[in-house]
């Protein structure tokens, strides 16, 4: 569970940067590629993630409390964002998916391109989190299969071991 915390925070962090990206236009012309004032939004929100990612326990808890109000008073993708990152970090129940999912769907499909490629950043690396995680449980079922396997072989039909 260690790694879902890495999964959001490297490209949350790489997302902070893109504000200052900027594209070059035949004639030497450039252009931003995301708005500033759109660009705000996300960095309070990297800011908030930097500031709370070492929460445990009771203050997890009231923060992520907190931020389950401010969004329940004012629906912004700002908000959701707040509060789908307080559900991944660790210490946080894992059982949390779902509902970090649909907080996120919406900012998804929303018009602020800074928190729609945040969320879309997200749900990629939950995604691939799943997938890890799935595949580690498969190897870990392999991986017993064969030790109960290598048991019975060492072993003969009165239950001691051969020699």
């Amino acid at each position: 569970m260690k790694w879902r915390c890495g999964w959001v925070l490297l490209p949350v962090l790489l997302l902070a940067g893109c504000g200052a990206l900027q594209s070059v236009e035949p004639g030497g012309t450039t252009t931003p590629v995301v708005e500033e004032s759109r660009g705000d939004d996300a960095a309070k929100v990297l800011a908030y993630y930097a500031q709370v990612r070492q929460l445990a326990g009771q203050e997890l808890a009231r923060e992520q409390e907190g931020a389950r109000r401010a969004l329940a008073k004012t629906r912004s993708d700002a908000n959701r964002l707040r509060y789908a990152l307080l559900l991944t970090l660790p210490g946080a129940a894992a059982t949390e998916e779902p509902r970090v999912q649909e907080l996120l769907e919406p900012v998804t499909r929303s018009n602020d391109a800074a928190l729609r490629g945040l969320a879309l950043m997200m749900m990629a690396s939950m995604q691939e989190q799943r997938r890890l995680e799935t595949h580690a449980q498969g190897l870990q079922q392999k991986l017993d299969a064969l030790l109960t396997l290598e048991r019975n072989m060492t072993r003969d039909g009165s239950g001691t071991r051969k020699r």
